[in-house]
């Protein structure tokens, strides 16, 4: 069977050219009541008469047999076959469609991104959940094998379609990739309004990963959604875009009574530095309904802290929980008030949990300890690199501190007898918060005899030279 023979001598287009061509001459009349329908050619009539019939006799063998097709050519691989898969995706079947998108996001090549885009106006959301994490897949390879969207998840009864999203995604495409606009475009099309909750909560999650600045329109009328799964993928895709002019369109959600949204409002808050919104999160903190509430709102408090919330910190370092010394620690650290000082060496001498610690390292090393002796803040942080556990927290408290050029000067100074995982850590550091006085320090990395070192190295190098070179 070739891509051009489905529904045997009866395929819609077909038919309608077949409508355009007849002969205006052959027409009737026809009375609707007490108006006149428009003349009708009755060769148009016989033509699709002819045509629903044909439809309607159409076996399920025959769409059985066109997916068998699909998958032949997925089975074929290479962007040649690409075109003949795409004809598949308007077919009136979904099975058939279902293993079009499928075959064309595995090969996923530069040439699928056309038809995957095409495939995100499918009415059906299950195609729709796989254009979208193929189109990140070939902007962040790994994405779709990883988990990142719902691909993996997908489950269907019936005509239902189940799907679980796993934790938040914290990944984003390097800042060097340029992603296609149309594809952020349609992506926030989807985001907008696709074709199920799913479907447009993991466009919102694509659009984050994707850094999509330009669907943010779109991603600020999601925030307006009644579900809360396309709201909170909203909000963490305006977190990794990060741009802080949209901050305002947040506030509203400050105050939800979903503790998931209104936790990840607080956060964004945070992150985009929201200092008008400082009132509202020192409110919610205050009067919060539950410790993972409390939690983010100190945390968006110690990312824009002034001296109006000096007292709200200064008390929290006290506190049982551990989460909530952590910030206050980290928050001080950026007030960078020196009567804090001792109050923080002695929590960073004293603390036993390695998470308020590391904030009280990061404080310390914020106001300006940047020895790299075995027992300094700076130090600390670093050796943190080596833990699975606690990497994630101590990698970007050194992103933030590395935008200080004597930080880095302190970071490059412990390179010589440090771990791979200390070596590949500050890489990545590196890449985010690096300059020109980077270069030396990643070109000798990128000589280490370990390769995973190297590509890291080689990764920043590319990282840092980009915005140098515009």
């Amino acid at each position: 069977m070739t891509e051009d023979s489905f529904p045997t001598k009866c395929r819609w287009n077909s038919l309608v050219r077949l409508a355009g061509h007849a002969a205006p001459a052959a027409s009737l009349r026809y009375r609707t009541g007490t108006r006149l329908a428009p003349r009708v050619p009755l060769a148009v009539l016989a033509v699709l008469c002819a045509g629903f019939s044909c439809l309607a006799q159409e076996s399920p063998a025959d769409a059985h047999a066109r997916a068998k097709a699909v998958r032949e050519y997925g089975r074929q691989g290479g962007s040649d076959t690409i075109p003949k898969l795409a004809t598949y995706l308007a077919d009136p079947d979904l099975d058939v469609r279902i293993e079009a998108v499928k075959a064309i996001v595995n090969i996923g090549t530069q040439y699928s991104i056309d038809p995957l885009i095409r495939a995100l106006g499918d009415i059906d959301p299950e195609i729709q959940i796989r254009a979208t994490d193929g189109l990140v897949n070939f902007y962040l390879p790994g994405y779709l094998t990883t988990g990142g969207g719902l691909t993996s998840s997908l489950r269907r009864a019936g005509n239902a379609l189940r799907s679980h999203f796993t934790d938040t995604d914290d990944r984003v495409i390097d800042p060097w990739i340029q992603v296609r606009p149309e594809v952020i475009s349609a992506l926030g099309k989807v985001a907008r309004g696709g074709a199920s909750v799913d479907a447009r909560a993991n466009a919102a999650r694509a659009v984050g990963v994707l850094r999509g600045r330009a669907a943010i329109p779109d991603l600020v009328e999601a925030l307006h959604s009644k579900d809360s799964p396309v709201i909170y993928e909203a909000l963490i895709a305006l977190q990794k875009i990060h741009d802080p002019s949209v901050a305002p369109s947040i506030n509203f959600l400050l105050r939800d009574l979903d503790d998931k949204i209104q936790a990840a409002a607080l956060e964004t808050a945070g992150l985009l530095l929201d200092r008008d919104a400082l009132p509202q999160v020192r409110d919610a903190f205050e009067h919060a309904r539950s410790q993972k509430v409390r939690r983010s709102a100190l945390e968006a408090i110690a990312l824009m802290p002034d001296a109006s919330v000096h007292d709200v910190l200064k008390n929290s370092l006290g506190s049982k929980d551990d989460a909530l010394r952590g910030s206050a620690a980290e928050g001080l650290g950026r007030l960078k008030d020196p009567s804090d000082l001792p109050a923080l060496q002695q929590m960073f001498e004293n603390e036993t949990k390695s998470g308020p610690r590391l904030g009280a390292a990061f404080a310390l090393a914020n106001m300006g300890k940047l020895d790299m002796t075995t027992f300094g803040p700076l130090r600390f942080l670093v050796n943190n690199l080596n833990l699975a556990a606690w990497r994630g927290v101590a990698k970007p408290y050194l992103v933030e501190l590395a935008r200080d050029p004597a930080v880095r000067q302190a970071l490059y100074s412990g390179l010589s007898g440090a771990t791979k995982d200390e070596k590949t850590g500050l890489a990545e550091v590196f890449a985010t918060s690096g300059g020109a006085d980077s270069i030396p320090a990643l070109e000798t990395l990128s000589h280490d005899p370990d390769a995973d070192v190297a590509q890291e190295a080689l990764r920043a190098l590319q990282a840092v030279k980009a915005p140098l070179a515009r």
